[in-house]
């Protein structure tokens, strides 16, 4: 790249895309499904600490 791409302020907002692109599908997209499955995780795992484990009821 030249010296005047660095001026130019179509080139730099398509930069900006490419980088606002890249930024949302490797950093934020993998970081929100972690995110997303983590807290169902922690949910079904609070919720089964309350009510106990699925299944029939154990006979005594």
């Amino acid at each position: 790249m030249s010296a005047a791409d660095d001026t130019n302020p179509r080139a730099r907002r398509r930069r900006m895309e490419i980088f606002a692109f890249l930024f949302l599908t490797a950093v934020m997209m993998p970081a929100l499904a972690v995110a997303a499955v983590g807290s169902y995780g922690l949910a079904v795992w609070i919720y089964q600490i309350a009510a106990g484990p699925p299944g029939p009821p154990s006979r005594n």
